[in-house]
């Protein structure tokens, strides 16, 4: 295979993974050139990743008039193999449009983009659960690759912002809290507590947080060990991740990211299951998830996240 188009346009998360797994196939198959199809907001991560040699730009906020222009500009191009990671109408409608001779898609796909394969992508042995990422993995044996991952995820350096010293010390003691997520319900209530527990348990502790949405700290931080980018647009949150930092925060694409950076990770779920959207692997010595009772996130008590932090904090890897 000496070309492949990756349609994976959307979520953070998701592309987080699809990276992962086609930096894989890119080490085992240097001399493939390939092509991603992203939407326009997470462009910037696709474009960060070295072995992704091209990104065409799914503009979704433009409409159909866009969409039917982007399955043109795919007619137009031919390529040895397509995935489609993605698995919904759309990403199956540009499976269609692009020409090639191969067409993998995901066996669970919905909205009827199976109909424009002709190969598909058997899910992972066992009953399952299976995490998204060992989902996305099984891609690789389409190229005769046997699925595993490397760490960390690479991606090239990015514009330098003035915040980056802040990450300069210990990351054990230093905390990324990410207080967003994609939907309401795997949001949970309490980081101002868990914030003022932080700085009261560990007295050398620097607390940065940052979300999608600008917030404020309802309890009294110090000035000069706390940093708040809520608010701040998504590539500047792509760079924040990524920092050398313990990430703390909910069900969420920038966990991912965080995971597959390398860095320590404590994960917060409710409603949703750590066995499919955790930090990869979630056995990892880094990697940690705290449940709520009843997958209900306001019941769970910020001193119970703050000694998962701690046995996190701990561990020798």
């Amino acid at each position: 295979m000496q070309s492949l188009l990756v349609i994976k346009p959307s979520s953070l998360g998701d592309i987080v993974h699809a990276l992962q797994v086609v930096q894989t196939l890119a080490r085992e198959r240097p001399d493939c050139r390939i092509t991603w199809v992203v939407r326009e907001r997470f462009a910037g991560l696709v474009q960060a990743a070295p072995f992704v040699h091209e990104a065409i730009i799914f503009r979704r906020r433009d409409g159909w008039r866009a969409f039917l222009a982007l399955l043109r500009q795919l007619r137009a191009r031919r390529f040895d193999a397509v995935w489609d990671m993605q698995g919904l109408l759309r990403s199956g409608l540009m499976t269609a449009a692009a020409r090639a001779p191969v067409k993998w898609g995901r066996k669970d796909a919905r909205e009827g983009a199976g109909l424009f394969y002709n190969r598909r992508v058997n899910l992972p042995e066992g009953a399952g659960p299976h995490h998204a990422l060992d989902v996305l993995q099984q891609f690789l044996r389409a190229d005769g690759v046997t699925p595993r991952l490397e760490f960390p995820l690479q991606l090239k350096s990015g514009v330098a912002y003035p915040w980056q010293p802040f990450f300069a010390g210990d990351p054990r003691d230093t905390f990324l809290i990410f207080t967003d997520s994609r939907g309401a319900e795997k949001e949970w209530p309490r980081f101002n507590e868990l914030t003022a527990l932080i700085f009261r348990a560990i007295p050398e502790s620097r607390v940065a947080w940052c979300a999608g949405k600008p917030a404020k700290p309802e309890v009294v931080v110090p000035a000069e060990r706390f940093l708040n980018l809520t608010g701040c647009p998504m590539d500047q949150m792509i760079a924040l991740v990524r920092q050398p930092a313990t990430f703390i925060g909910n069900d969420s694409g920038p966990m991912h990211l965080s995971a597959a950076s390398g860095n320590r990770v404590l994960a917060i779920f409710g409603p949703t299951s750590p066995e499919r959207f955790g930090p990869y692997p979630l056995a990892a010595p880094k990697h940690r998830a705290v449940e709520a009772p009843g997958g209900q996130l306001d019941r769970l008590e910020p001193a119970a996240v703050l000694a998962a932090l701690q046995e996190l904090r701990a561990r020798t890897l």
